[in-house]
C-alpha cells in the first residue's frame, strides 16, 4: 500500500510549542506519532517530545508478532520515559501528554491513543472520529443530550478539556485501541491532529482535505483555516495527514 504523509504544526496564541509529532516509514509500512504536552512550557514539551520518541523508537525495535502488540509496547514505554524524567527532576513532577499512535501496514490501519488527541479518517468526503476523546467534553454532551443541561451550555462548559486519562508516568486510566485492522481504500485521508484542531468544524475538516491535492497541502490548509478561525486563545495545533493516493 503506497502512501503519502506530511507534518505541520503551529503555536496559535501560545508563545510556545507543547506539541511533538512525527511519522517514520520502513518497510512493513508507515508508523505515526502524535504528543499534545501539558505541564507548562518545560514540562509539556519535554513529555510530548519524549514520548514520541521512545514510542517510535520502541515500535521499530519490538520483535511483538503483531502492530497492535507492538503498538502497546511503545505506549508502555513512553509512559514510563515520562515517568523516569519526572522521578530524575522534582520540578517537571505533573508533566504528561496526550499520545495517538498509528501503524499503517499490510492489512491497514491499527492505532492506540490516550487522551483527547483525535485521529480522523475522511473517505469520499465523510469524516469520521475513529479514537475515543478521554476529556469531559463527551460525557458534557450526553448531559446536554438528555436534556440535563442545554446544548449551549455544554459548548461553553469551561470543563471540556479537562483530561480523563493521560501519560503522566504513572497507571493509565483509559486506553483507546483498534479491535481490528482497518482496510484503507485509494483516496481515504487519515488525519492525527493535536486538540487545537477543534477550533474548525469536523464537516471544515473534511472540506480543507477534499481541496488540497497533497498531503502538504492539506495539512497546510488545515492549519490556516484554524488561524482564519481566528480564537484569541487558540491552543497549539499539530496535524500529521497521511494519504492512500488514488490510482494514476
Amino acid at each position: 500500500m503506497r502512501l503519502e504523509h506530511a507534518t505541520r504544526a503551529a503555536k496559535g496564541a501560545r508563545s510556545y510549542q507543547e506539541d511533538a509529532a512525527e511519522a517514520r516509514e520502513d518497510a512493513g509500512g508507515l508508523t505515526a506519532v502524535l504528543a499534545d504536552g501539558m505541564g507548562g512550557h518545560a514540562g509539556g514539551a519535554l513529555a510530548s517530545g519524549l514520548a514520541c520518541q521512545f514510542f517510535l523508537r520502541t515500535f521499530a525495535a519490538s520483535s511483538a508478532p503483531d502492530a497492535r502488540a507492538r503498538l502497546a509496547e511503545g505506549l508502555e514505554m513512553a509512559n514510563g520515559a515520562i515517568a523516569h524524567q519526572a522521578a530524575k527532576d522534582p520540578s517537571l513532577t505533573g508533566m504528561g501528554c496526550t499520545l495517538i499512535g498509528a501503524a499503517f501496514g499490510p492489512d491497514g490501519l491499527e492505532w492506540v491513543s490516550v487522551g483527547d488527541s483525535p485521529l480522523f479518517l475522511v473517505r469520499k468526503g465523510e469524516i469520521v472520529l475513529l479514537n475515543e476523546d478521554h476529556s469531559l467534553a463527551p460525557e458534557i454532551d450526553k448531559l446536554a443530550a438528555m436534556g440535563r443541561i442545554s446544548w449551549d451550555a455544554a459548548r461553553a462548559d469551561p470543563r471540556r478539556h479537562v483530561l480523563r486519562s493521560a501519560l503522566t508516568g504513572t497507571e493509565i486510566d483509559m486506553v483507546d485501541r483498534s479491535q481490528r485492522p482497518l482496510a484503507l481504500q485509494a483516496g481515504d485521508v487519515v488525519i492525527l491532529a493535536s486538540d487545537g484542531i477543534h477550533s474548525i468544524s469536523r464537516a471544515d475538516i473534511a472540506r480543507v482535505v477534499a481541496a488540497a491535492k497533497t498531503p502538504d497541502g492539506a495539512a497546510e490548509a488545515l492549519l490556516a483555516a484554524v488561524e482564519a478561525a481566528g480564537d484569541a486563545y487558540q491552543d497549539n495545533t499539530t496535524v500529521v495527514v497521511v494519504t492512500v493516493p488514488e490510482a494514476p
